[in-house]
């Protein structure tokens, strides 16, 4: 679930936060950082139950209506379809998958049903449901797997009353939510008939990954002067004042990434925090950046400084 580059911007975002809070306390700012990492899961979780609980609302719905005094035709006999959905019906008997959601106490749709109530209304207005229900033919499993990514896609993920909930429950999603929704969309995508239960995706790749967040961050923050040395006489033109603080932290991250870790092709290193200064940083910082960057290197390549293992890594 969580590349590489997830990692590098929730390093970015604490060291970010230490310095606006002048933090001092490593080990506190540390247990944030992997706080703020494992609320990514819940969100992972929180996303797939909303399809669960949008399932069970119509089901209830359904049953309710069909047992009013003057129930219609239509009421008395509705149509299933949807809530007989095979790929619905499999994440709602996940065995693994509602273990997950109990375990770690994701009851935020119980206590926010109006949410998934309104999920469920501008499901029922798309046109993408208008279609399904109207075939009266039973759908294969694909179709109806075709037919959930549609919703998935189109409705619930774009849906703005839900990312104003998800943004005033926890602000640390709202950068997490496009990696999990196109997460969550792939698994909808590749979901079989065959399938006896929902694979849970894990929230590092491996051990190496949730070591690689614990290091980057420490190496970063505790060889923050040092780092800074390597560019500052880099910028001539520029007043160390006038280099907007999250380049400063970029810049420090690259670095740090470049002498400290071995492992790492720095080809891989320059392209990724300059993508990262892209999406977070001024217009112009990506080739600001890029250029400090390349100077650094050239000169560490002559110091024989870039002890880099293995083959293709430089």
């Amino acid at each position: 679930m969580l590349n590489r580059r997830h990692i590098r911007v929730k390093v970015m975002q604490s060291i970010y936060a230490m310095h606006q809070h002048q933090g001092e306390n490593l080990d506190k700012e540390e247990k944030f950082l992997f706080q703020s990492i494992d609320n990514m899961f819940d969100l992972y979780l929180l996303m797939l139950s909303a399809l669960i609980e949008i399932r069970e609302k119509e089901e209830s719905y359904l049953e309710v209506a069909s047992k009013k005094h003057l129930a219609t035709k239509e009421e008395r006999n509705p149509s299933k379809k949807f809530v007989d959905n095979k790929v619905l019906k499999l994440l709602s008997e996940s065995r693994s998958l509602n273990n997950a959601i109990d375990d770690r106490k994701i009851t935020n749709w119980k206590r926010n049903d109006d949410i998934v109530l309104f999920l469920l209304e501008a499901i029922k207005e798309s046109v993408y449901f208008e279609k399904y229900m109207q075939n009266a033919t039973e759908n294969s499993f694909i179709e109806d797997r075709e037919f959930i990514a549609t919703l998935f896609t189109e409705v619930i993920a774009p849906n703005d009353k839900l990312y104003d909930y998800l943004e005033e429950h926890k602000l640390t999603w709202l950068d997490d939510l496009p990696a999990v929704n196109t997460l969550i969309l792939k698994q909808l995508k590749h979901i079989n008939e065959q399938d006896e239960d929902f694979t849970i995706s894990k929230l590092y790749k491996d051990i190496d990954d949730k070591e690689y967040v614990k290091n980057l961050f420490r190496k970063t923050v505790l060889n923050e002067m040092e780092l800074s040395k390597e560019y500052i006489d880099k910028t001539p033109n520029w007043d160390a004042e006038r280099i907007a603080e999250i380049d400063t932290i970029i810049l420090k991250m690259a670095i740090c990434e470049l002498l400290k870790f071995p492992s790492i092709p720095v080809k891989v290193t320059i392209n990724e925090y300059l993508e990262i200064a892209k999406e977070y940083s001024t217009p112009k910082s990506s080739i600001f950046i890029n250029g400090i960057l390349d100077n650094l290197v050239k000169d560490f390549q002559k110091e024989n400084r870039l002890n880099k293992a293995g083959r293709g890594l430089l």
